[in-house]
């Protein structure tokens, strides 16, 4: 059943769902150049796809989050809905860090780039530092993202090694890290499959963690202590 449904209902929504927003993305981009309503769409468009999945998010620990501060906010990674419900739920404007290819591909590109994402040459080491300096840049002024710092998502749901570039930008950008736990993503649409299955997420977000007065030397202890907190957050 799971796969007809997916077939016949979800993946046609979320289908007409993606061009119907990127759409309106790409109007409003002709007038309107700030990232702000672009990200507006972006979390309607999300809400969407939510609904259209049967995914039910609960949300724990959002108080944590203090308005009109800047964050980088790192998540574990597995699923293609795992950046609807971080875009669904948390209500601070952030950026995040997406592969070329991405902004090559018709309204989706064009979205992006005028929400102010930012692209990352993974095949090129040198251009990608580069990236994170500028993005770091950006976050310094006011600005926050979201990091995968897996680098990928995990195919049996196990937490993989971090990756030490969110550490990276935000002891630059001397702001806090915000961990956060998606527990259940795993079983809603699991990797290497377009099978989608209703059932509850939880978001899980921590407590803030301090880079003040750190240097990127430190970036691996950093790394290494957002990952116990989401290990933990996880259980």
């Amino acid at each position: 059943m799971a796969i007809l449904w997916s077939w016949i209902y979800v993946i046609p929504l979320i289908i007409l769902s993606t061009a119907g927003f990127g759409v309106v993305s790409f109007v409003i981009s002709l007038f309107d150049h700030t990232p702000a309503r672009q990200l507006k769409v972006a979390r309607v468009w999300a809400r969407s796809l939510l609904r259209i999945a049967g995914v039910k998010v609960t949300v724990e620990g959002l108080d944590r989050i203090q308005p009109g501060e800047n964050y980088v906010f790192v998540s574990n990674h597995v699923s293609y809905m795992d950046i609807p419900v971080v875009l669904g739920n948390i209500q601070e404007e952030f950026l995040f860090l997406a592969k070329t290819s991405l902004f090559d591909i018709p309204l989706l590109g064009t979205h992006l780039k005028t929400a102010g994402h930012v692209r990352v040459p993974l095949e090129d080491p040198r251009s990608a530092l580069k990236t994170l300096q500028h993005t770091a840049a950006l976050l310094h002024a006011g600005r926050s993202t979201l990091v995968f710092p897996e680098g990928g998502r995990s195919e049996s749901g196990v937490l993989q090694e971090f990756k030490d570039g969110a550490a990276f930008l935000a002891i630059r950008a001397q702001i806090p890290i915000v961990p956060m736990a998606m527990i259940g993503m795993h079983k809603i649409l699991p990797m290497h499959t377009l099978t989608f299955h209703r059932g509850p997420v939880t978001l899980r977000i921590g407590e803030p963690i301090s880079t003040d007065g750190m240097t990127t030397h430190q970036r691996a202890e950093v790394t290494a202590a957002v990952r116990r907190k989401i290990v933990e957050m996880l259980e």
